[in-house]
């Protein structure tokens, strides 16, 4: 018998783990009863600034995708629990990469590529998991929504960025100098070549719900 399934109850339990997520770096920040305790947290407080407008647009992404889509399969339920997975796990890494940035704390080469394959991991999993969701939906609803495959490679270009920066730091090219991170910057100019490209293949693309 084929179960019909509520996105209603994803998304409750998506924005639930989304909340503890948030929860978890306030409880990591730590406080300071004194001025000079304040003072020291006080870059720890712009890593969790970082880190936490990070999960919100993670949560924005997340968000659009069932604004765009209401098919929903146990796999999509299966994409996105992975993605809730790593989500709760992604905040420390970058929590740490940034802390590590800022305070300027002396760490060794093999230390700081490892912090950048951890974020580039998560990263990867991440947009692998949106990419495969758009994937999933794109194939099985009916009219084929162009948006859903739009998306989906989008996101793939999020991933083939994570495994260059992946590769940097395993061969440990630049980590030095943070090359690893800075390969990001490309992801404005790969994705809007993307889209152009895109829009050429689909001239009546438009994503009303971006």
């Amino acid at each position: 018998m084929k179960i019909n399934h509520n996105t209603n109850r994803v998304e409750a339990f998506s924005d639930a783990v989304f909340a503890f997520a948030a929860t978890l770096m306030v409880v990591s920040l730590g406080s300071g009863d004194t001025l000079l305790e304040l003072k020291s947290n006080f870059k720890n407080l712009i890593s969790f600034g970082i880190s936490f407008f990070v999960l919100i647009a993670l949560w924005k992404l997340h968000y659009n995708y069932f604004r765009r889509n209401d098919y929903l399969d146990n796999k999509i339920i299966v994409y996105n629990s992975i993605l809730l997975f790593v989500v709760l796990y992604f905040v420390f890494p970058l929590k740490s990469l940034t802390s590590t940035w800022l305070k300027q704390s002396a760490v060794t080469v093999n230390d700081l590529a490892s912090l950048f394959i951890l974020y580039s991991s998560g990263f990867l999993l991440i947009f692998l998991c949106f990419s495969l969701m758009y994937n999933r939906a794109y194939k099985k609803t009916e009219n084929n929504s162009i948006t859903l495959l739009f998306y989906y490679r989008h996101f793939l270009v999020f991933v083939t960025v994570a495994i260059v920066s992946i590769l940097l730091a395993i061969f440990k090219i630049g980590v030095i100098f943070g090359v690893p991170g800075f390969v990001y910057v490309f992801l404005g100019p790969l994705c809007y070549f993307h889209a152009v490209r895109f829009k050429k293949e689909h001239p009546h693309f438009i994503d009303k719900n971006s």
